[in-house]
């Protein structure tokens, strides 16, 4: 599975980011998809991740409440937005693809259990 993942940039405090991601290859349809990020000097840590057939998802206590991820099957393609950004946010976003199907967010959240990465995109918060 190749992960192409685009969107990022510089945006305000208060203001909003998307980011998409779009799978392809064999199968790509029946992974979850989902994002981890990176601030410099930190720890990667889980955003969120979306079941193969986009019912559910799950989010890191940080982005709850003010973030969405979505999915489109047809185009193989997932999508991130967060709002109410604050510097805290800034990071390199990586999508990446796990082949496991989990009912609890622990899982998905431990980066082992993700087989795929995309390339990184960078978002930069603004105070």
């Amino acid at each position: 599975v190749q992960l192409q993942a685009s969107g990022g940039g510089l945006v305000q405090a208060g203001g909003s980011l998307s980011l998409s991601c779009t799978a392809s290859g064999r199968s790509a349809s029946a992974w979850a998809l989902g994002w981890f990020r990176q601030a410099p000097g930190r720890e990667r840590e889980f955003v969120a991740t979306i079941t193969d057939d986009g019912r559910k998802g799950y989010y890191a206590d940080s982005v709850t409440g003010r973030s969405t991820i979505s999915r489109d099957n047809a185009m193989n393609t997932i999508y991130l937005q967060i709002n109410a950004l604050t510097p805290d946010d800034t990071a390199v976003y990586t999508c990446a693809a796990c082949r496991y199907t989990f009912n609890d967010r622990s899982r998905f959240a431990n980066p082992l259990d993700y087989e795929y990465w995309g390339q990184g995109t960078l978002v930069t918060v603004s105070s």
